[in-house]
């Protein structure tokens, strides 16, 4: 970890948003990740200047910590190959990696914050896992509705008008719990944001 001249130390922090690259997956289920960090950019004047590591990002400051805000463009099985090659180049520790994405086990806008943990089904993560050779990352989950038909079909699928009404309300909830964790830890956020 690299340490500033009063020999205090400097954390970085990855966040990273999953989802499919392509105009054919925006505003679907699946890449509320993507959405969540395009939200987050917005709020702290973030640009997603940079191209590299199978990944788009740009690179700021959330609450005084440095961060990079990332959404791989590996497609969304393959974003551990994009998290573990960032992570690896800005020498980020996996406590540090913020991962946001939908999760179709929880109610349509409801968050979940959790420090580790399985894979729950979800591929990205499962790759993610393998990749960094870890679960003890923090997540930011958001709850996309349980599949109402075939799971890939509900996955790749849009929003109804109303669930897309509940989402744009709880896309700032889940950008003020990834603040939080930056700020304040997990188990501060998990006890402000879990309802």
């Amino acid at each position: 970890m690299p340490k500033d001249s009063a020999d205090k130390e400097i954390k970085m922090y990855l966040i990273a948003g999953l989802g499919n690259p392509g105009r054919e997956y925006v505003g679907t289920r699946h890449n509320i990740g993507f959405e969540a960090a395009d939200a987050l950019c917005s709020k702290f004047d973030i640009k997603f200047n940079k191209e590299k590591f199978r990944a788009v990002f740009g690179s700021g400051t959330i609450a005084g910590e440095k961060v990079i805000v990332a959404k791989p463009q590996t497609y969304m099985n393959l974003s551990g190959e994009s998290i573990r090659e960032l992570a690896e180049w800005y020498k980020i520790d996996s406590e540090n990696i913020i991962i946001m994405y939908d999760d179709i086990s929880l109610p349509v806008g409801k968050l979940r914050i959790r420090e580790k943990g399985s894979a729950g089904g979800h591929n990205g993560l499962k790759n993610i896992i393998a990749h960094l050779g870890t679960d003890a990352f923090p997540r930011v989950k958001v709850g996309v509705g349980a599949p109402e038909h075939d799971i890939v079909d509900w996955v790749i699928g849009p929003f109804t008008a109303n669930e897309r009404k509940v989402i744009d309300s709880v896309l700032d909830r889940a950008l003020g719990a990834a603040e939080c964790i930056i700020t304040d830890g997990v188990s501060a956020a998990q006890n402000r944001y879990n309802g």
